[in-house]
């Protein structure tokens, strides 16, 4: 399987980000994407190729012209208040305040995030953008004919909506690459959301459609983020109405239920004749995650590929969440070992 890696994700490393009522170490590092480029060569998966660059064009297909102005930005307009370290939001357009475009650079932060668990550093704009054409770049190996492709992307993107960054996602890689599929001929693609969290950007990019089902497997909104979305009654909108299906699974989930979840999302995937597939491929629902709650084991992650095999589907794996460090390396490629070992008979 080919896999497209760019060593821009580097460039981005934030300080910190707030959560459970602290500034902590980020744990979406660097190192994440190093483990898991370090298993990708010692288990000899395929080519590992550097991404080619598709300009924005293909971005702006998923994200707002003005969010893009902004995010490109908004590190020298720091740099112009004379601050130096992590940009971070500290007020939002909550639901008694007006939606609109403030003039500050504090305020448009605040506009165009919903969490602070998205710091923009010196090189967070260079990282997220490499990172999408990471993901155009599998894509297009798809497109022109490979049955697979892995886009190692960091950081990652899918909780990113068309003018939002947040939960450590700045810009949305696996609708930029569902879209590019349609831009160049294909009717139908499925979305599989296999991360531990809701991929609520995605679902809100496409929930007015028909041309992409969303189907995500994700701990339970009504205690785990993020919060607002990601509930069993979300099935689409206007002509989307029916195209998108959740599948909460309450703290402690094990693979019997998570893996009923998958068979379920595999059917509507089925049914819904997908020309191709693209699979967020989170693996924070490892039990040793440290922000997460399921409790799947490694060799859970080589039969999930397995599973996803089976739909018989041109594939693209886009790299989202996964914190366990040490081993998200295995637990990645478990899936996409366990993918290689059903497509090739």
């Amino acid at each position: 399987m080919l896999t497209i890696y760019s060593d821009d994700h580097h460039l981005h490393h934030g300080r910190c980000e707030l959560i459970d009522g602290q500034l902590l170490p980020c744990f979406e590092m660097p190192s994440r994407a190093d483990h898991i480029l370090q298993r990708v060569k010692h288990r000899e998966l395929g080519l590992v190729q550097e991404p080619k660059d598709f300009g924005r064009e293909p971005i702006q297909r998923i994200h707002s012209e003005a969010y893009l102005d902004f995010f490109q930005g908004a590190w020298d307009r720091w740099l112009e208040h004379g601050k130096d370290g992590d940009l971070l939001p500290y007020t939002w357009p909550a639901r008694t305040l007006r939606a609109v475009v403030p003039t500050s650079l504090h305020g448009q932060l605040g506009y165009y995030s919903f969490d602070g668990g998205a710091p923009i550093t010196a090189g967070t704009w260079r990282a997220a953008y490499s990172a999408a054409q990471v993901a155009l770049t599998a894509q297009a190996a798809i497109q022109n004919g490979a049955h697979s492709a892995f886009a190692l992307c960091r950081p990652p993107g899918h909780h990113a909506a068309s003018d939002l960054m947040g939960g450590y996602c700045y810009l949305n890689n696996a609708a930029i690459a569902a879209q590019a599929f349609l831009d160049q001929g294909r009717n139908k693609v499925a979305i599989l959301d296999v991360d531990y969290h809701h991929g609520n950007g995605t679902q809100s990019i496409f929930y007015e459609r028909n041309d992409v089902l969303f189907t995500s497997i994700h701990g339970h909104p009504e205690a785990e983020f993020p919060f607002f979305l990601g509930y069993a009654d979300e099935l689409g909108d206007g002509a989307g109405e029916g195209f998108n299906f959740n599948y909460p699974l309450a703290a402690g989930s094990g693979w019997d239920r998570w893996s009923t979840a998958l068979e379920q999302a595999c059917c509507e995937i089925e049914h819904y004749e997908a020309d191709v597939v693209v699979v967020s491929l989170g693996v924070d629902t490892f039990k040793s995650d440290p922000i997460s709650q399921f409790k799947l084991d490694s060799p859970d992650y080589l039969l999930m590929g397995e599973r996803i095999a089976r739909l018989g589907k041109p594939t693209l794996f886009v790299m989202e969440g996964g914190y366990a460090v040490e081993e998200i390396g295995v637990n990645a490629v478990n899936v996409l070992e366990g993918f290689l070992k059903v497509s090739k008979g």
